[in-house]
């Protein structure tokens, strides 16, 4: 049942890949998007299948593969990975709709894509790390090309240095797999197999260690954010949404599974210093976007800054905490999605991204005002305004993570307000204002529309019934929570209230 979210897009990208040259645009582009439909469908039949009271692995399959690696074909879903292959099947199939049906190479465009979509279904579904690394090493490449080939003038210089960066949080996760089986003894690299407890607490941070900064590159947090504004301004707009929206969530996922679900120890004793880096991300990503004049770019900072509050939650590492770092992580991923669309279409409709010179784009003489409005509502949803998605998720990541880490919360609670700030300047500059012109630019087709509509529409329905957003993941992050030592989370309330 959950091979086929992992190979079906591998055969699809492979199917598409060898078709004829003479088959056009529109019908690889319908091919890639039938292929992308089905496993959307797919996930969501599981989604209805799985049972939220069950806090371990459902819907197992296992399969020996190498036994003197202690390499298994292993996989399963809980409540942490649920949410993240709906989102990676749903965002998959927008990026691919929402790409012109003029592509250039649109074979290999849409193969890898795909098979960027195959990778992540199988890292959020394994239960070996080795078969953990092997997917989550399988989105590299794609995305260089996706970056390098299709992107912008700068595209070149970003491919590298996302190649770069990715290589290296893959190198360090590795080593950290491969201390972790070898430090405790286990010859599997099952999940079940491999056990910390016996090991010291010093040999548990420097473990640790790895895993934070692996994951943290993916992310990504600060200071090895420097990729991402490159990548994600570089990158074409459906490109920018699977990187934001999918790509980053395997960093926060991974800091959840590897760090917080095997060192529960270690990390209890690592989460003030957590918390703090949540909290100086969250303020330094607000910040910087308030200095953006590129929209793009603007929207690009303000990723980092929502992440950071996914790691004060996994820091404070309360039940509710952790259901919101997964509502946190699924509700940005469809909150960027539909402001790199947006942003796309205006770029495409107006020539430009730059905040001097857009204005007016409400007004029905531009010819687009639904966009604008669509903007707005997107701009609302990531400052947390109430009725939207975007504040269901924040409130309960400050809720659950205010007892524990007080000033850090509130220092995320401040970076909340200046996400609000720099919004207010984007929908100010862009859809308001005095119109210098009476330019009236291209229509936007129905076609263009429907992306930001879907992702509207899940932003609306989960913002006013949050039920659907959280009741997934209560039972396997509480299970997860009951791991930590209570003295130690005695320890980590009173260091954070001192």
């Amino acid at each position: 049942m959950l091979s086929i979210l992992i190979w079906l897009p591998i055969f699809a990208a492979i199917f598409i890949a060898v078709l004829p040259l003479n088959i056009p645009k529109d019908r690889i582009r319908l091919s890639a998007l039938i292929f992308a439909g089905i496993v959307l469908f797919w996930n969501l039949f599981i989604l209805l299948k799985f049972d939220i009271s069950n806090p371990g692995m459902q819907f197992q399959e296992y399969l020996p593969w190498n036994k003197t690696l202690g390499l298994s074909y292993q996989l399963g879903v809980d409540g942490l990975s649920i949410l993240m292959l709906v989102l990676n099947s749903l965002l998959t199939w927008i990026a691919i709709y929402s790409s012109s049906k003029e592509t250039e190479r649109p074979r290999l465009f849409y193969s890898m894509i795909l098979l960027v979509s195959g990778g992540v279904a199988g890292a959020f579904l394994a239960e070996n790390l080795l078969l953990f690394f092997l997917f989550y090493e399988l989105e590299l490449i794609p995305f260089y090309l996706l970056i390098s080939i299709w992107g912008g003038e700068k595209r070149g210089y970003a491919g590298i240095k996302f190649l770069i960066y990715t290589a290296v949080s893959g190198a360090l996760i590795l080593a950290t797999f491969l201390g972790m089986v070898w430090l405790s003894g286990s010859t599997n690299f099952a999940f079940d197999a491999v056990s910390t407890e016996n090991l010291s607490i010093a040999k548990q941070i420097i473990l640790l260690a790895g895993i934070v900064l692996g994951f943290g590159i993916k992310i990504p947090l600060i200071p090895f954010h420097t990729w991402l504004p490159d990548a994600y301004v570089e990158a074409s707009a459906p490109i920018a949404i699977l990187l934001g929206g999918v790509l980053a969530k395997l960093g926060t996922y991974g800091l959840l599974r590897f760090g917080l679900g095997m060192f529960p120890h270690a990390w209890s004793i690592i989460a003030p210093n957590l918390a703090i880096w949540g909290a100086v991300s969250a303020i330094y990503g607000a910040v910087i976007a308030i200095a953006q004049k590129d929209i793009k770019r603007m929207v690009a900072y303000s990723s980092i800054g929502h992440m950071g509050y996914v790691l004060l939650a996994a820091a404070a590492s309360t039940p509710l905490a952790l259901v919101g770092a997964v509502a946190q992580m699924f509700s940005h991923g469809i909150i960027l999605a539909i402001l790199f669309h947006l942003v796309g279409v205006v770029e495409a409709k107006v020539g430009t991204r730059e905040l001097d010179k857009l204005n007016g784009l409400m007004s029905p003489i531009r010819g687009l005002p639904l966009i604008s409005a669509l903007l707005v509502l997107s701009g609302m949803a990531s400052a947390g305004i109430p009725g939207l998605t975007g504040f269901i998720a924040e409130f309960i990541v400050f809720q659950g993570s205010f007892s524990v880490f007080p000033i850090s919360t509130i220092l995320c609670v401040v970076a909340s307000g200046l996400t609000a700030v720099y919004f207010v300047i984007l929908l100010n500059r862009t859809c308001f204002g005095r119109l210098d012109n009476l330019a009236y630019y291209p229509k936007v087709l129905w076609s263009e529309k429907i992306p930001a509509l879907i992702l509207a529409a899940f932003i609306i329905f989960l913002g006013v019934q949050p039920t659907w957003l959280v009741r997934w993941s209560e039972s396997t992050t509480t299970t997860m929570v009951a791991a930590i030592p209570s003295l130690e989370r005695t320890v980590i309330s009173e260091v954070a209230v001192k």
